[in-house]
């Protein structure tokens, strides 16, 4: 890891330490723009340190590396709910050295410098040299952020831009279906979403989020105690049922097609999409075959476009598309990309995305509470 940070001319490697105790105390001195950190450490664990840095006041962005295996999925989901800005998970399948390195090159770099271009984005600039982003290792690994400026309020795709809304706020028709995309960033976004939607939700809910397997069903897991909505991974063949949230599992797309018993889930393993699988441009683009108009889109944070394609096609047929604003967004790509190819009705923070699905799909739907979900709700 020292070597891969030492030959990336953008990046500066602040320090390295062997555990978690270390690790405190030479972030603490050193100060920097980000912190990439192993789960599984002598003395002190990754997550453990992790609380303890949130404790001390220490809110440097952390990309953690873990395993793909039952504990590190769940260690995973547990530390991006402390705070942890995304991961990356180790090489497991390379007997070249060198050529693992490289794998993690792939990941891990874009991501640093998205995240810590993001936060220089929006908060005051250290101190530092501008010879690139600062990074700490602890046990092998490092990151960076940048974005663009937030939309106004009157731009094209704004609340009040060409294509959104009323005036008043109402829909411009009913809705059947939310669609989710997201990426880094995305699992405590949707924490923040579906943890206030209400359980009585009249449309179901799909969700393309960036990640592999055994995660996502972490990840359901979690998302499935924050609020009144049941939520699950999607199983291939059931049927799509209001105020059910669906997570795409991991290494398949998630898609929807109609039926004779209404709208079935399909998982697919066709190529990744956006070097994606789940794809959200998958999702969006199935979403708009079957529901069309009827659809609303929902593009949260993360890197890349994935969603902007398929936002295009439901805009098309004049679906209505609802993006994160750039400040709470941990990196703008993806609704960066949706806002900027001029496809977003509204733009609005994360703690407001729950309301405005909430309004937006007040006229109801097509669909059945099935009476289990009615007597839960």
């Amino acid at each position: 890891m020292t070597m891969l940070f030492q030959s990336e001319p953008d990046l500066a490697l602040a320090g390295i330490a062997q555990d978690g105790v270390a690790a405190l105390e030479k972030i603490e001195l050193l100060r920097p723009d980000i912190v990439s950190l192993d789960l599984a450490m002598p003395n002190m664990d990754g997550l453990t340190m992790l609380r303890e840095m949130r404790a001390r006041g220490l809110d440097v962005p952390v990309i953690m590396f873990s395993t793909l295996t039952h504990h590190g999925a769940k260690e995973t989901i547990e530390g991006l709910a402390l705070g942890a800005a995304d991961y990356v998970t180790k090489p497991t399948r390379y007997d070249n050295p060198m050529d693992a390195l490289e794998a993690v090159r792939a990941e891990l770099v874009p991501r640093i410098k998205a995240i810590v271009g993001a936060a220089r984005g929006h908060t005051a600039p250290t101190a530092r040299p501008s010879t690139g982003p600062a990074t700490a290792t602890t046990n092998g690994a490092a990151a960076t952020r940048s974005r663009p400026t937030t939309p106004d309020d009157g731009g094209p795709g704004g609340p009040g831009g060409p294509g959104g809304p009323g005036g008043d706020g109402t829909p411009r028709t009913r809705v059947d279906a939310v669609v989710i995309g997201s990426s880094t960033g995305g699992p405590n976004a949707l924490a923040e979403v579906i943890g206030r939607l209400p359980g009585n939700l009249r449309v179901p809910v799909l969700v393309a989020q960036h990640m592999p397997p055994l995660y996502t069903t972490y990840l359901a897991q979690r998302l499935d105690g924050l609020g009144q909505l049941t939520v699950r991974e999607a199983v291939d063949g059931e049927t799509a049922e209001a105020g059910t949230v669906y997570i795409a599992p991991g290494d398949h797309h998630l898609t929807v097609r109609s039926t004779g018993a209404g709208v079935t889930l399909a998982l697919t393993q066709t190529a990744p999409v956006n070097h994606c699988r789940p794809a959200v441009d998958v999702l969006f683009s199935s979403a708009a075959a079957v529901w069309g108009k009827h659809t609303l889109a929902v593009v949260l944070t993360g890197m890349g476009h994935d969603g902007r394609d398929g936002c295009a096609e439901l805009r098309s047929l004049g679906a209505q598309v609802l993006v994160q604003d750039e400040t709470t967004s941990v990196v703008w790509g993806m609704p960066g990309a949706v806002y900027g190819a001029g496809l977003a009705d509204e733009v609005v923070p994360i703690d407001k995305v729950a309301a405005a699905v909430m309004r937006l799909t007040a006229l109801g739907s097509g669909f059945r509470r099935s009476p289990s979900a009615a007597a839960s709700g």
